[in-house]
């Protein structure tokens, strides 16, 4: 019985070493000398007053010509002075502030590629933060390759103790997971905070973002160009190409947000992707009731201490060398008491969205 249980972790270890052994692959890039392409920035906003005039300076102080290209910044039904905030801005050559046409960050991201001069698009959220040579380093690196989508690295921080920091860990196990099956060619995860597709892709493969749900713009778009079989989907591995956002302040606003990331799975095409949500859960049920099971049997704590073994050696390696490549070290102090809370930290998610599902009846 116990062999099992235990052997239900195979397919989880097995996947999760495969994304490991494509990290070892990964080479950083040096962005080389760009050749005049004209890029569009959107900026999907709601409420953002504060957080946008800082992303703004960063972009204006990109080290790549001003006259190749625009931001677009789509205010999303904002209550406070968030086109204002925009408008006022004078540091970009070309910066134009529109309403979405419609409702929620999909459809204002839909409002802006159909409204932008560019051919390659960019996204970006309001609290987006990067070095000067973010967008020379992307554009360089899609001049040289000319793929269809390219994935870049968003990197978490910001706050003190316990909380911010496993919020890192676990956005960092999903930045390995996001660039090892894209290294492998089987892309399952990127992120809308920094991310490059072509303006025609996206055209094309819009009737897949699913409208009737409010996110997911950003992982509907990439299953749909996966599809492609001649379309090329690539990671960006640079420290320059970076994006750094910050971490949730509280602990409700956390849950939310990942109750909202989980609430377009049941809409996923991408069978490894569906795949991979499975054996993760099927991993957490196991360590949960194994762990509750040991308050009455000493046999089942053992089955508890062998699952989290089992569990924690791959996570450990995809965390440690994305760790390393993100000059996050001393983040892996907190893994094994993160590994500890995240089957509980998992079901709170769940039992968000569930209560949220409930409240819209």
């Amino acid at each position: 019985m116990y062999w099992i249980i235990l052997g239900l972790l195979i397919p989880y270890i097995y996947i999760l070493l495969k994304v490991y052994l494509n990290l070892l692959k990964i080479k950083p890039y040096s962005a080389g000398t760009c050749h005049g392409t004209y890029v569009t920035i959107i900026a999907a906003c709601r409420n953002e007053e504060i957080n946008l005039p800082v992303l703004l300076r960063h972009i204006a102080l990109q080290d790549y010509p001003r006259n190749l290209f625009e931001v677009l910044v789509v205010d999303d039904n904002s209550g406070d002075s968030t086109s204002a905030a925009a408008i006022g801005f004078t540091g970009i050559q070309n910066l134009r502030v529109i309403k979405n046409a419609g409702k929620g960050k999909k459809a204002a991201i839909m409002t802006g590629v159909r409204l932008a001069t560019g051919n390659i698009i960019i996204t970006v959220d309001a609290d987006s933060r990067m070095k000067p040579g973010w967008l020379r380093t992307i554009v360089s690196f899609y001049e040289n390759e000319k793929p269809e989508m390219i994935i870049c690295p968003v990197s978490l921080g910001g706050g003190k103790g316990f909380f911010h920091r496993f919020q890192e860990l676990e956005f960092l196990s999903l930045q390995g997971i996001t660039a090892g099956s894209a290294v492998a060619g089987n892309p399952v995860m990127c992120n809308g905070a920094n991310l490059l597709f072509t303006k025609k892709s996206f055209q094309d493969h819009s009737k897949d973002l699913h409208e009737e749900l409010i996110s997911g713009d950003d992982i509907f778009l990439l299953h749909s160009i996966k599809k492609d079989k001649n379309a090329r989907i690539l990671w960006l591995e640079s420290e320059y190409a970076t994006v750094n956002t910050k971490t949730s302040s509280s602990a409700l606003s956390f849950l939310l947000q990942r109750a909202r990331w989980i609430s377009k799975a049941g809409a996923y095409s991408d069978k490894s992707t569906t795949l991979l949500a499975l054996v993760t859960l099927t991993a957490i049920v196991i360590q949960f009731l194994t762990l509750i099971g040991g308050i009455v049997s000493i046999e089942f704590l053992k089955l508890f201490a062998a699952a989290y073994i089992l569990k924690s050696l791959p996570d450990y390696m995809i965390l440690q060398n994305t760790a390393i490549r993100y000059q996050k070290r001393s983040l892996m102090r907190w893994f094994f008491i993160s590994q500890l809370i995240y089957p509980f930290y998992v079901l709170a998610v769940i039992s968000v969205y569930i209560s949220g599902r409930r409240g819209k009846r």
